[in-house]
């Protein structure tokens, strides 16, 4: 019989209105009583929880990221390319990589992988030097991000929805220069997306054809256009079928750069993994199998 595995989770607090603690509980009780050996450390931050997955991954553990996509795409960035194991245990609102992995909420399901699940190798990708694992995007979603972090009235969901109404609302139409594989392209739009999955924003499939492990990036851009149309096309996102229509761009390749044609002055962030690295320019380079995860 195998030995069973050791795990490390690592717990972000603050995810899902403070529930990744107690997500935790039951495939914890789970994985302990099958044998395995389970530690808890909590994340002061992005940069804790990174070193602590690193430091964890070398004594030969299974590393998990416990909460929502800043959490997954922080702990598995760490890790990408070391061949350290990495878990999943999806608590926060989002869980949008999750979800493209097919990742089980349910304990029984989630504990069953983490035990006995065969490693899976899937992309990441290389924005500006720092691995991340869903998406990279710039323009009225990244500002949205940003508004939402500011607010300081409303939390959750409800700052999401308000950042995102403002951002569109007071959003001037950005000229973008897209570089994929060498290819430059020059843009007016709404916001380009570099996706390795294809959710992301609490389930919107941006990129309904993105795949994790074909070593490529799905490209979409949302093109301008008057903001009726944008909020249909906000509509189909989560169905995905927004791809259909004219306004959007679909364009795949292993480099993509993303910047700013003008004016001068201008600057816009950029997101990912629901995160705000910082702003334009990024290139977002796959990072083929770089990621060994406990996945379907």
């Amino acid at each position: 019989m195998a030995e069973a595995r050791a795990f490390t989770a690592i717990v972000n607090p603050a995810a899902g209105g403070s529930a990744s603690a107690s997500s935790l509980i039951a495939p914890a009780r789970l994985l302990r009583e099958a044998g395995a050996e389970v530690a808890v450390e909590y994340s002061r931050g992005l940069e804790h929880a990174a070193d602590v997955a690193r430091a964890a991954a070398e004594s030969g553990r299974v590393v998990l990221g416990v909460g929502g996509d800043g959490m997954a795409g922080c702990v598995g960035g760490a890790l990408a390319g070391t061949g350290a194991l990495f878990g999943i245990v999806p608590a926060g609102r989002g869980n949008d990589f999750a979800r493209q992995l097919g990742v089980p909420s349910d304990p029984e399901e989630l504990a069953k992988l983490l035990l006995e699940g065969e490693p899976r190798a899937v992309d990441a990708i290389d924005a500006n030097g720092t691995a991340v694992l869903g998406s990279v995007y710039a323009g009225v979603d990244a500002v949205a991000n940003d508004n939402a972090n500011k607010t300081r009235l409303l939390r959750g969901s409800a700052a999401y929805y308000f950042g995102a109404l403002r951002a569109i609302v007071s959003w001037r139409a950005a000229d973008y220069l897209i570089t994929v594989d060498g290819e430059t392209r020059e843009r007016q739009g709404y916001t380009v997306v570099a996706a390795n999955s294809g959710y992301y924003g609490f389930g919107k499939h941006i990129a309904p054809d993105a795949r994790v492990d074909d070593g490529l990036l799905d490209v979409i851009l949302i093109r301008t256009a008057p903001k009726r149309l944008f909020f249909a096309v906000m509509r189909e996102l989560e169905a995905g079928t927004h791809v259909r229509r004219p306004e959007v761009e679909v364009m795949r390749g292993e480099e993509v750069r993303i910047e700013l044609a003008g004016p001068p002055g201008r600057t816009l962030p950029y997101g990912a993994d629901g995160e705000l690295p910082g702003v334009l320019p990024v290139t977002a380079r796959v990072m083929p199998g770089a990621l060994r995860v406990l996945a379907p």
